[in-house]
């Protein structure tokens, strides 16, 4: 599909990082922008941000996890613009587990999915019922990361299951809008290709109530920063991708009607060729070690 001035973009996680990045390139390109957030205050200031720069925008406050929110926010963006042309299911968080799998909490679990999953899931069948009633072009781009959604990520297994489910989930609503003839693409993203400087390191500042940890952890979280210096300290570098560049990705992306946004990166080909060698071998994944270890 073309991006067009007019046309109606909805962006959940929309007030900061990668979403925020996404709202503000569809802005530029003249759509009219829905940014959805759970975390108010940042939900206010990107909203006026985007007004500032001479966008048509509006803000609803949105937990994903919940589906009466976010028909909620499906009412708000048809009530206001009419029509939605791009949802970008782009709300994504951390699980705050610690250990081995089998010492994680369930909270640690049904948070992730809840969000992660479920919120990607909350917003298909918001949306697209009524994108496809509406019968014009559209794009639904899903978040997902390397981080699981190429290969298994064994020291953050909870996110990574989370990621591995949205590209699946992806894959089958693409066959499933294939199957209808329907005018609506469909596209997984894996940001990158490199780290990127995003509020998903600082999750659980909304971690609500109803998911909350059940035992103090037994490590402080690490920011962003403290974690990029306890690679520097161990001699490995780390380069960051400006979320920008993720949102022209995006853009460019949608137009071109490409399913993969997948940024070139020969650690992910690695990846992916090793985990695919591994099933076409029908070997055991050993691959796994060097992945924990740091490539």
């Amino acid at each position: 599909m073309e991006l067009t001035p007019g046309q109606v973009a909805v962006v959940t996680g929309g007030a900061s990082g990668i979403g925020l990045a996404m709202a503000r390139r569809f802005a530029a390109d003249g759509l009219r922008v829905v940014v959805a957030d759970v975390e108010e205050a940042a939900l206010d200031k990107a909203v006026a941000g985007l007004r500032e720069q001479g966008a048509e925008a509006i803000g609803q406050l949105t937990d994903v996890s919940e589906r009466d929110s976010v028909e909620e926010l499906a009412e708000a963006a048809y009530r206001a613009y009419g029509a939605v042309h791009v949802l970008c299911n782009n709300a994504g968080v951390g699980s705050g587990a610690e250990g081995r799998m089998w010492e994680h909490e369930p909270n640690d679990w049904k948070w992730a999915f809840a969000v992660n999953v479920w919120g990607v899931f909350h917003g298909v069948q918001a949306f697209l019922p009524r994108m496809l009633a509406g019968g014009e072009p559209g794009h639904v781009v899903n978040t997902s990361s390397g981080d699981g959604g190429i290969a298994p990520l064994p020291t953050a297994s909870v996110y990574a299951v989370t990621k591995a489910a949205v590209v699946t989930m992806t894959e089958s609503l693409y066959a499933h809008l294939r199957a209808e003839g329907a005018p609506i693409g469909a596209s997984v993203l894996f940001p990158g290709p490199h780290m990127l400087r995003t509020g998903l390191w600082e999750s659980h500042r909304n971690r609500p109530e109803r998911f909350a940890k059940q035992r103090p952890r037994r490590t402080p979280y690490r920011s962003l920063d403290q974690w990029k210096a306890a690679m520097a300290a161990s001699g490995h570098e780390v380069h960051f991708t400006p979320v920008e560049e993720v949102a022209d990705f995006v853009a460019d992306g949608i137009r071109a009607d490409r399913f993969w946004l997948l940024p070139p990166s020969e650690h992910s080909d690695r990846q992916i060729r090793a985990r695919s060698q591994s099933m076409l071998s029908r070997e055991n994944p050993g691959y796994l070690e060097k992945f924990i270890l740091g490539d």
